[in-house]
């Protein structure tokens, strides 16, 4: 059985020459936890620039805790976390508000405000953060929604659109303030197999088409074999990473046994079928 104090590494968590570009995002020695309670510890993980990242494991073991983390709202009990090189909690409130500015987020369903059309939730934080005029902010709010195939749906409400729909206006408000770094949350979570396909692509495109790098939690496999090019897995009983790789990478070469049942259940529920 593999010692599950070491991760099971397929690369060097910290490498600046392979991928699509060097670390725009570092986590060392990383400690989460809410008081005494210990989330996850011994993060380490380095996301490459214009690369999607994949934060992968099973419920309950710390996820989303990571990812907002990472976003700046939760400081860690120990570590450090580096933004290009910058140590993201040593400046003072003032700096790390420009620093999440770099920052867009897809949070789970949308979390759209439901009183607010899709084109005011996509003008809200241009409206919040910049000194464009009203025209110049509707201008940039088509331009979003065109970008996400949703123009059309400038005026409608969220709850006249489909879940889909919900999702890929959330995207566009993330898209709002042109970040080169974007957070997803189960972006793929309640949606048919075909619409989550069509969000993939949308998700690659994004990366392809705008240099975007892409931090994403899920547990959709299919989702992350297609898009993720880098990863980590955490586990919930020893509370630390176990895994570091492409989720293709964990599927086919991973010994640890837990990553293995997790990465193949697709294709062991299959082999049981009668």
């Amino acid at each position: 059985m593999q010692d599950r104090s070491s991760p099971s590494t397929l690369h060097d968590p910290h490498a600046t020459e392979t991928g699509p570009g060097g670390p725009v995002l570092t986590m060392k020695d990383v400690t989460l936890a809410f008081g005494p309670k210990i989330i996850q510890s011994h993060i380490d993980l380095s996301v490459r620039r214009g690369s999607i990242f994949a934060v992968m494991g099973g419920s309950g073991c710390g996820k989303s805790t990571l990812l907002k983390s990472m976003i700046g709202l939760l400081r860690p009990s120990c570590g450090t976390f580096m933004l290009d090189g910058e140590d993201y909690w040593a400046g003072n409130d003032r700096r790390r508000t420009e620093l999440n500015h770099r920052f867009g987020v897809l949070f789970q369903n949308g979390a759209l405000w439901s009183s607010m059309t899709l084109g005011e939730n996509v003008a809200l934080p241009l409206q919040m953060f910049t000194a464009l005029d009203s025209a110049s902010i509707r201008q940039m709010v088509s331009l979003k929604l065109a970008l996400v195939g949703l123009l059309d749906a400038i005026d409608l409400m969220p709850s006249e659109i489909s879940g889909g729909m919900r999702k890929r206006a959330g995207l566009a408000r993330a898209l709002a303030l042109d970040p080169d770094i974007l957070f997803f949350d189960e972006p793929s979570a309640g949606l048919d197999p075909i619409t989550s396909a069509r969000l993939d692509d949308l998700i690659l495109n994004l990366r392809d088409g705008l240099g975007a790098t892409i931090v994403i939690v899920s547990h959709e496999l299919p989702s992350l074999f297609r898009i993720a090019d880098d990863g980590i897995f955490l586990d919930a009983v020893s509370k630390r990473p176990i895994a570091h790789g492409s989720p293709k990478q964990l599927r086919d070469r991973c010994t640890d046994p837990q990553v293995h049942a997790f990465m193949n259940r697709q294709r062991n529920e299959k082999d049981s079928r009668p």
